[in-house]
């Protein structure tokens, strides 16, 4: 009997062992790949205008700054206060800065690195709703694969964090129904969200606490879980705390009035209608909508099961209430994402599960022919444009991305036609090989070609302006993005407002297109230095 227990015990420990080894390695494999996929070519491309540029201003602040003045704490920027969003990500920027250099790479390195480690923590959220290892896998590798969450992931924005802290909030939140000491994790998850961007971390949390209140409302009547929540949270109650010691009223301003006002109000003309966030999905999100759907519909079917809940929550509320916002952004809609990809990933394990006399939808191939057709149509034309649009030729990655989606969704619409399970793992490979080939294009930030270059600009800045001279463009508006590379800011002045400046001041520098520099009589003018796409430095002669 004894040796019978024993057997058993041992046995018992090996499975353990080997389960725990399976699952090591699906974590390193995720980790892997994610940080082949976000940060592969970061420096290939220049900083983006409004967040990306800001961010990187603030972060050089602060890393161009003694610890002892607390810039970190109270960051600045262009000396003056900076409290549009929390410093955690500005800080970690900065310290990068201090130790590797000011360039495009060291800038997106943490954001990048954060959103790659969201990837392993999604699938740990899976393996906590799903009760098999394959959904929590798919849905990892979906979520790597969502063009969105690449794009702006590897920016040097907040919201790659946000999607990081948001799954670790999750994770604990869900661990904690049956280990209370992981409430302290959900805590954590909240701090860091609230020391990120603010009152996003509120909504996010408040997204998770509905769900308990659905499948779990006994953990809500629980102490020691509101206080291992509440010392989780605990960084974030100090800094906010130090932010009202220091600033006071201009804070909770700041805090409140000016973030409440994109409820209500459209900042900077970024408005749209209540769908416009379901035109941004339905326009990015290809070819893993299509399972999205799918497996949204099985929560609705299966709303009493936990992980049915909490899909059904996180996409209901959060979708609603960016909708209803007044200000419109394409990025606002990234924390949905991590919920379509535990969708999409549930979907796709029930079709490989598929009986072999049930039919798959002949809808789903029909949809992913017609996308890997576009794209060798696009690749096509694009390739000789002369002959089939009156387009410029694409670059030579950009071409071999749309030759590799294209092969990828006809090869997998005939699989899933002839019912082979196979069609998973091509389509998860060809996605994950276009992506990387994406990311290592001059195109992957694609708004950079919405406007002029800045770099040449701000490099006639940086060498022939004096540093105790303003500098200014004539532009519509100003670029946080040449700033940054010139150093200084450079103010937009409007075309009716040219002549007068000139004539006003005595040494007045200028940068102005060739038709501006043709257009208007600058009487002395001297132009120090142009760019090859027709920006002239001038000045008084």
């Amino acid at each position: 009997m004894n040796r019978q227990k024993f057997t058993w015990g041992y046995s018992s420990y090996k499975l353990r062992q080997r389960e725990n080894f399976k699952e090591f390695l699906c974590l390193l494999g995720l980790l892997i790949a994610a940080l082949i996929i976000y940060l592969v070519g970061l420096g290939n491309l220049p900083l983006r205008d409004w967040d990306e540029a800001t961010i990187a201003q603030v972060a050089k602040e602060i890393s161009q700054t003694p610890l002892e003045q607390l810039r970190w704490l109270f960051p600045s920027l262009w000396g003056d206060p900076y409290l549009n969003k929390p410093p955690l990500i500005h800080s970690l920027i900065g310290l990068t800065y201090h130790f590797w250099g000011i360039n495009e790479a060291n800038t997106r390195l943490i954001p990048a690195f954060l959103t790659a480690l969201s990837v392993p923590l999604l699938y740990l959220l899976g393996r906590e709703i799903f009760p098999a290892r394959l959904p929590a896998l798919l849905s990892a590798l979906i979520y790597l694969t969502f063009l969105p969450v690449v794009r702006h992931g590897r920016l040097a924005m907040l919201d790659g964090a946000v999607l990081c802290f948001e799954i670790l909030m999750f994770v604990g939140l869900l661990r904690s129904r049956r280990d209370l000491r992981w409430s302290l994790g959900a805590g954590l998850g909240f701090a860091l969200l609230c020391l990120t961007k603010g009152i996003m971390g509120l909504l996010l949390a408040g997204i998770g606490l509905i769900f308990l209140l659905w499948d779990t409302p006994r953990l809500l009547t629980s102490a020691y879980f509101w206080s291992g929540w509440l010392l989780g949270a605990t960084p974030a109650f100090a800094w906010y705390t130090a932010q009202f010691w220091h600033y006071e009223r201009e804070f909770l301003d700041s805090l409140f009035v000016q973030q409440l006002k994109r409820v209500s109000d459209d900042l900077d003309n970024h408005r749209g209608p209540f769908w416009y966030y379901l035109l941004e999905i339905l326009k990015y999100s290809w070819p893993w909508l299509i399972f999205s759907v799918w497996g949204l519909r099985l929560a609705r079917q299966e709303y009493l099961y936990s992980w049915a809940k909490l899909l059904l929550v996180w996409t209901g509320v959060y979708l609603l209430v960016v909708s209803v916002m007044a200000t419109k952004l394409p990025w606002y809609i990234l924390p949905i994402y991590p919920a379509l990809a535990l969708a999409a990933g549930y979907a796709l394990a029930q079709v490989g599960n598929l009986p072999i006399d049930r039919p798959y939808n002949p809808i789903w191939s029909i949809i992913l022919g017609i996308i890997g057709v576009g794209a060798g149509l696009l690749a096509l034309i694009a390739y000789f444009p002369g002959n089939f649009a009156p387009i410029e030729p694409l670059p030579p990655l950009i071409l071999l991305t749309l030759l590799s989606l294209s092969l990828t969704m006809v090869t997998t619409a005939i699989l899933l036609a002839r019912r082979s399970e196979q069609f998973i793992v091509v389509l998860l490979w060809g996605m994950l090989v276009s992506l990387f080939i994406f990311v290592n294009s001059p195109l992957w930030i694609w708004e950079l070609n919405e406007n002029f270059s800045v770099k040449p600009v701000a490099s006639l800045v940086q060498k022939y302006v004096p540093a105790d001279h303003p500098v200014y463009i004539a532009f519509a508006y100003e670029r946080p993005s040449l700033n940054f590379y010139s150093g200084r800011r450079v103010f937009p002045l409007a075309a009716e407002e040219l002549i007068n400046h000139w004539q006003s001041h005595k040494q007045p520098y200028l940068i102005i297109d060739r038709q501006t520099k043709e257009a208007t009589d600058l009487e002395g003018l001297k132009a120090i230095g142009t760019t090859d796409s027709g920006w002239f430095l001038v000045t008084k002669q």
